[in-house]
């Protein structure tokens, strides 16, 4: 996945690992596009080296707007966002402190 993002360009790549924390998925992936297009284009490059390793890709959400697109993978959510969108709902801080709050509550 990383390597489809980086032949398109997509920035800021990380993943974050949500297992135990939610059963949405294992772990979200989350890079970004300097624009609508190059959103689409990350995106579809991401689908296409999944389906040739042959997995099954699952929904794909937001693709026709291109702020923010969702590529369901099972156990992975793939998040292609624009860096507004990016900035706006800012997934890295708020599963940080999903994860702090849960250390603190064990």
């Amino acid at each position: 996945m990383r390597a489809a993002a980086l032949d398109k360009k997509g920035e800021g790549f990380m993943e974050i690992d949500i297992s135990g924390k939610t059963i949405i998925a294992d772990k979200f992936v989350i890079v970004t596009g300097r624009s609508k297009v190059q959103t689409r284009a990350i995106a579809d490059s991401i689908a296409e080296k999944i389906k040739e390793a042959g997995m099954r890709v699952g929904r794909i959400e937001g693709h026709a707007d291109g702020n923010w697109i969702l590529i369901d993978l099972g156990n992975v959510v793939v998040h292609v966002f624009t860096p507004e969108q990016r900035a706006f709902y800012n997934l890295e801080r708020l599963w940080a402190e999903a994860s702090e709050r849960q250390a603190q509550s064990s």
